[in-house]
């Protein structure tokens, strides 16, 4: 009985950790994914106040961050949906 409960606690621990690594992969995710909009902002303002060439400059570092804050978007569902099943 005693090697039962043993084994059950230790394969919880196992199963806990494993949610609890995937939910902080998530979160991490979701702040890269916020971050990197916050930029594609920053970059479509500078875009708005200068004047070609460094305009066109400005706008492909936005789209640079936007494809980037999609991507980390798509782990964070990813890696939620994964803690989660």
């Amino acid at each position: 009985m005693n090697k039962i409960l043993i084994a059950f606690i230790a394969s919880v621990a196992v199963f806990a950790a494993s949610a609890q690594t995937q939910t902080g992969t998530a979160i991490k995710e979701a702040g890269k994914a916020t971050v990197e909009t916050v930029k594609e902002g920053g970059q479509n303002a500078a875009a708005v106040m200068t004047k070609e060439p460094k305009k066109s400059m400005h706008k492909a570092k936005a789209r640079m961050h936007k494809a980037k804050a999609i991507k980390a978007g798509q782990k964070s569902k990813a890696a939620a949906k994964a803690a989660v099943n």
